[in-house]
């Protein structure tokens, strides 16, 4: 029980930090890209290097012992890309303009921190609530921007339930290892909380509604690493609560499918957009160093 409440805590701090990114967006008076382009580069790294050097093998070993060698890797192999074929359909059922990956400009976040600051071209000056006195009806214009936050922050949700699922079962099989991917999902969630908070704000003119909503969007993370775990448990789990070890292959093998696919999909092509020279370069080497370390200390 106690490494469940730990793998729940990792997982409950890592969905968390979309509520630091809009603290961000709210008081960061320069929105440092280049951080950002290493943290995504960073995240990538840790992402990678475990998902193919220790939890695609962890997967193989478990099927391994349980059907052979042979009926084994195949079976891992079937739910590495089971995983990235999972991860892609939620992806895909997603509206494209709502998608939450895009990181908003310093023009247009500004605002957010400085009132005194022009209202950026995505909005007009008139959607602010409380800039004017016109008698003009901007209902519309708000309820369009709270729809993008809202979609915004329902599609954030929607792929935190299995990132969160992934963090909550590497750290109950190993806790270190589930602090490495903790670290690394925190880091990916922290632009996502800014993309939140920014439309939300222009529909509302309220920053605590805009952090409420954030929160909200990363606590669909332990809420599904919790649903899962219980679904796993109640569907395959032995009398002892035990979860029979070709079950824990097939999600280890699913859980390194999908984060490769979060990070080639979503973690590199943001570090390259945002970032300056080899920034993103760096950020995947350092990452994947860092992993690699640890593992080694870790024997």
């Amino acid at each position: 029980m106690n490494d469940v409440a730990v793998a729940f805590g990792l997982t409950l701090f890592a969905g968390m930090a979309t509520g630091i990114g809009s603290v961000i967006a709210f008081t960061a008076k320069r929105t440092n890209y280049r951080f950002l382009s290493v943290a995504a580069g960073f995240s990538a790294g840790v992402m990678l290097y475990v998902s193919f050097v220790e939890i695609f093998f962890k997967g193989a070993e478990s099927l391994s012992e349980r059907f052979g060698d042979y009926a084994g890797n195949w079976i891992n192999v079937a739910s590495f890309f089971g995983g990235m074929l999972l991860i892609g359909l939620i992806d895909n059922l997603i509206p494209s303009a709502e998608n939450p990956h895009e990181i908003h400009s310093e023009r247009e976040t500004r605002p957010l921190h400085d009132p005194t600051a022009p209202i950026p071209e995505f909005v007009s000056e008139t959607t602010m609530p409380s800039r004017g006195h016109g008698s003009h009806d901007h209902g519309a214009d708000h309820h369009k921007l709270m729809r993008l936050g809202l979609f915004t922050a329902l599609a954030i949700g929607i792929h935190n339930f299995p990132e969160g699922l992934a963090t909550f079962l590497a750290a109950l099989e190993d806790p270190s290892l589930g602090v490495a991917i903790g670290v690394a999902i925190a880091l990916h969630n922290i632009p996502e909380g800014i993309s939140v908070s920014v439309p939300i704000f222009y529909a509302t003119a309220s920053r605590k509604k805009a952090f409420f909503y954030s929160v909200l969007s990363g606590l669909a993370e332990p809420i599904g690493a919790g649903m899962g775990y219980l679904a796993i448990r109640f569907f395959f789990g032995s009398s002892t609560g035990v979860i029979p070890s070709e079950i824990m292959g097939v999600l280890f093998a699913g859980v390194a499918g999908i984060m490769v696919y979060i990070s080639l999909d979503e973690l590199l092509p943001t570090s390259r957009a945002y970032g300056r020279g080899h920034d993103s370069l760096c950020g995947l080497t350092a990452g994947m160093l860092v992993m690699a370390l640890s593992l080694l200390l870790m024997q």
